[in-house]
Order: structure tokens, then sequence, then C-alpha cells
């Protein structure tokens, strides 16, 4: 068969690849507020490993994107345009699975998981995990001016905030940029069934291109404190299906098929409360 006559095939097939690697494995979000800065900037593009957490725990000082439930409120974002062109775009990419920017989906850093309790500040002006001292050098400049603010429930203004115990089956998540982050301490803690994936790389710009990993301090913390959660079991593993894991496993072939063929690697980008 002439190339001409195949390649309409090798798109569709190309289509269809992308589509199940985006929805099922890896997806790009869109990053539209400071709230993670330094970490992360405004307009930055991240990809998030979609199955992470259907094959092991979440881990103190990973990155991640979740849904947000009912009570916590959007943040501040860049303007979204409501032009003819910008809607047809917006519904247009919805159809390719470009999400549309109201939806509920936040990224932030993962601070406590269940049993941990979680408090700000001690004598230092730092997080406390379990009593232990965070210093976090990844925290935006001019959180620590605040320290004198008293805490409000339903605010994230105040640098500080109560001890807080974090319930099964939720994890305790801050923005790097405390100052202006709307997160775990006046939002309450985030069910991690509601965990989208981890955010492992930032993919654009290129001149940010870089591994998300998990800043040493937490390391170092794991490392000592291997049981500090222990009182309420291990942290559940996010698998609400049972035929997640036959799903995966074609899905992880389809990827290698596709990189073997040269055909492209697609992922979808969506854009994030964060």
């Amino acid at each position: 068969m002439p190339l001409w006559q195949e390649l309409p095939l090798l798109l569709v097939v190309a289509f269809c690849l992308a589509v199940l690697i985006r929805t099922f494995l890896v997806q790009a979000f869109y990053i539209p507020s400071g709230s993670m800065e330094h970490t992360l900037e405004v307009k930055d593009r991240v990809l998030v490993n979609k199955v992470i957490y259907d094959m092991r725990d979440p881990v103190r000082g990973e990155i991640v994107v979740f849904r947000g439930t009912d009570n916590w409120a959007p943040e501040v974002t860049e303007p979204v345009s409501n032009s003819f062109a910008a809607k047809l775009g917006r519904t247009i990419g919805d159809l390719v699975g470009v999400s549309r920017p109201g939806e509920r989906d936040f990224i932030k850093r993962v601070i406590g998981l269940p049993g941990d309790k979680v408090a700000c500040c001690d004598a230092q002006g730092r997080i406390t995990v379990n009593g232990v001292g965070m210093d976090e050098s990844y925290i935006s400049e001019g959180f620590n001016s605040d320290i004198n603010q008293p805490p409000n429930p339903t605010q994230c203004t105040s640098r500080r905030f109560a001890e807080v115990t974090i319930p099964a089956g939720e994890m305790f998540v801050m923005g790097d940029h405390r100052a202006v982050s709307q997160d775990a301490r006046c939002q309450g803690p985030v069910p991690i069934k509601n965990v989208i994936g981890r955010a492992f790389v930032i993919v654009w710009p290129s001149s940010r291109f870089t591994s998300l990993s998990v800043p040493d301090i937490w390391k170092t913390y794991a490392a000592d404190h291997p049981t500090a959660a222990a009182e309420l079991g291990p942290v559940p593993v996010r698998r609400d299906d049972p035929a997640t894991d036959a799903l995966i496993l074609p899905f992880l072939l389809t990827a290698g098929l596709s990189a073997r063929s040269g055909l492209p690697f697609a992922t979808r980008r969506r854009r994030l409360r964060s």
C-alpha cells in the first residue's frame, strides 16, 4: 500500500495511542497562579504521572495534582479570554482532551500524611510535622514576615495555624508561596482518593526544564521517622476500581509500541488552580 494511503491510518492510530496515554498515563498541566513559586512559576507546564499512586503511597515533599473538595475555593489566576475565538478553542480543546480552566484542579506539596500532626510555628518560625521543625529552603521569600499575624480558620494569610492531626485517608498540602497559597491551612486536608497524580518534571518553558524531586529535608525526615504515621496504618494506595490493574498494563504496552514505531507521544494539557 502506498505511503499516502497508509498515512491516514497511521494518523488515526497515533491519535488513539495519544488519547490513551494522556488519559491514563501522563498528562500535561498549565500553572496559572503563583501559589507554588518559586518552584513553579506562572505559565510553567508540568507533566503529571497519573498511575504512580495506583502502585505506591504518596510521599511527603512530593508535588501532587488533585481535585479540590467543595470547600476548596479557587485561587486568583491570570484572566481568561471570553472572546468567540477563545471559547471555540476551549471547546475544541475539550473534544481532544484539553480541559477548560474552570475545573477544580489544584497543585500543592504534600506536607502531612494520615496520622501526622502538622502545625506552625516552632521557635524558629518553621512548620512542624510530629513535633519536628522542617527547614524548607524551597518556600518563597516573604512568608516569614507574617509570623505575628494571628491565625484565621477561614483564610490562609497567616503564617501560624493550630496543630492539625491528619485523618485516615487524607493528606495535608501547602503551596510553596505561603503568603498567597490557599491550601490545607484554611481549606482542610484533601482526600487521597482525589489525587490525580504526581508532578515530576517542568517541560516548558525550555529554560526551566527540570525534574521535581522530593527535597532532601523530606528524605531525611522519612529516614529518621519511618513510623511517624504508624498509628493509623499504611497510607491507602489510591485504587478505587479493581479493574485498574488490568487496564494499566495494556496502556504501558501501547506506550512502548508507540515509542518503538516512532509514532508521536502526546500528553493531555490541563489548566490548574494552583
